[in-house]
């Protein structure tokens, strides 16, 4: 599977903020707040993330992940928590402008470099 987009990246991870697996669901009514988005914008991107296999939704019903939507939604705020704690505690840059900047990095890096930016991180035993 391709990346997805920068936006349908964002709905993931949001579900994943919002409690979202599985088994637990989370209302459109909260993705579009957390995102500051219209209930129709959340509608628009679920229906394209329903027909690509990372959310399940019943008719105008509670939305679930699938085991795919949940692996990504959780890698990428795991990528943005990364980041911003990078960014803010090794680097000194201030917490906002570490979050902001780290949601722009989560969705630019690629896998293989964010593996092995992990992986030197890691060595340094932070």
């Amino acid at each position: 599977m391709d990346k997805l987009s920068k936006s349908h990246e964002d709905y993931l991870e949001a579900i994943v903020m919002l409690g979202g697996t599985t088994e637990r669901s989370v209302r459109s009514v909260d993705i579009a707040t957390k995102l500051g988005v219209s209930k129709a914008s959340v509608s628009k991107a679920l229906t394209f993330l329903k027909e690509n296999g990372f959310v399940d939704q019943p008719y105008y019903g509670d939305i679930t992940l699938t085991e795919a939507g949940f692996s990504y939604g959780a890698s990428v705020l795991d990528r943005h928590q990364m980041l911003t704690e990078f960014l803010s505690k090794v680097i000194g840059i201030d917490e906002d402008q570490a979050e902001k900047e780290a949601c722009i990095m989560e969705h630019a890096i690629s896998d293989e470099s964010f593996e092995k930016w992990e992986a030197y991180i890691r060595t340094l035993n932070l």
